[in-house]
């Protein structure tokens, strides 16, 4: 790379480098348009260095602007504090997919970004640079989260308007998906589910998929339990968002139903040695007890948002337990005082 021997270009220096480029760039691409047509990827990248040194001449930045080698963020750098992205389309339109929102292949000293963006779809070919911030309207997942860009954005529209947040605070935080995830979570509809985080925007997801008959006996079990906790209407029969989950874990379970009821109703004797009869998901719960004692005591929500015969919950595993316990019963479609004495039994021995 480069570095400038000249002082430190201003932002404004840089602005009309960019309105020059676009300028440039415009202008050649009438003259040869077959030529662009052509273009795209690593060949546009060398068509706007080469516009850009044209244009740089008797300013602040000649002789500063270098291509970057090998897959960073940006693909040029001009005057070490300033990069630019290349991103192109050969449709109509002015819209594609960016990179990653992590940047984890940024450029050290890089402050600010701009997006040089080629419409090779159509009549004209046009090219339009703007700061790159102010291009990106949301989030589009491949192999890992990634800006989406719509070079026709307008004021007050990007992704960082959405969630409050601006673009250079959130790229300097340890884990930028997080803000981004859960405003995505916050507006899903119904049936909807984030399938490229878990239901923490913390947990990894897989990114191959696989058929539930071929996921080993003991994650089976542990799918289970963590579908008792976590998705606890599934006492009431309903899988939708157990399945949802699921499918992020990369597990295609075309029969989620047979994972909890499978095997018919299931006898518990209680503290007065009466037998009672319950569906089946009772013996998940008796078969997956351990892990299901551990999600719960892991689960530091269930403090938070329960109460337990009309007092908070506090500290304490068994404590967490009877909260749990007690919206299970109240969702399940087994009678709340049955459903209480026997999950208390399972987990509880009493």
């Amino acid at each position: 790379m480069i570095v400038s021997v000249n002082p430190k270009p201003s932002l404004d220096d840089f602005s009309s480098l960019m309105q020059k480029t676009d300028i440039f760039l415009n202008d050649d691409a009438k003259k040869r348009p077959q030529y662009y047509i052509g273009r795209g990827g690593n060949p546009l990248e060398d068509d706007v260095k080469s516009a850009l040194d044209e244009c740089a001449k008797g300013t602040p930045f000649e002789n500063t602007i270098e291509k970057i080698s090998g897959q960073r963020f940006p693909d040029i750098v001009a005057a070490k504090f300033y990069g630019v992205e290349v991103k192109s389309t050969k449709d109509n339109h002015w819209t594609s997919t960016g990179s990653s929102i992590l940047e984890t292949t940024r450029v050290a000293d890089v402050e600010r970004i701009f997006m040089t963006f080629g419409k090779l779809g159509g009549d004209p070919i046009e090219f339009l640079s703007k700061p790159y911030e102010q291009c990106l309207v949301g989030i589009a997942v491949t192999h890992m989260p990634r800006y989406l860009i719509d070079m026709r954005l307008k004021k007050g529209e990007t992704i960082f308007d959405k969630i409050g947040i601006e673009y250079d605070v959130l790229r300097k935080m340890d884990n930028p998906i997080s803000p981004v995830a859960k405003y995505y979570r916050d507006n899903l509809k119904p049936g909807e589910s984030l399938w490229w985080t878990g239901e923490n925007v913390e947990e990894p997801v897989s990114a191959t998929m696989r058929l539930w008959r071929t996921v080993p006996s003991d994650e089976k079990r542990r799918c289970i339990a963590y579908g008792c906790v976590h998705f606890p209407e599934v006492f009431n029969s309903n899988y939708d968002r157990y399945s949802l989950w699921l499918g992020a874990q990369g597990i295609v379970n075309s029969n989620v139903r047979d994972g909890f009821s499978a095997g018919g109703q299931e006898e518990i004797q209680l503290a007065d040695n009466k037998p009672v009869k319950v569906p089946a998901i009772y013996r998940r719960v008796r078969e997956n007890k351990d892990y299901i004692i551990q999600l719960i005591g892991n689960d530091t929500e269930i403090i938070s948002t329960l109460s337990y015969e009309n007092h908070r919950i506090t500290e304490g595993d068994v404590n967490k337990i009877l909260a749990w316990i007690d919206m299970a019963s109240k969702i399940s479609n087994t009678e709340y005082e049955i459903s209480f004495e026997v999950l208390r039994k399972i987990l509880l021995g009493y």
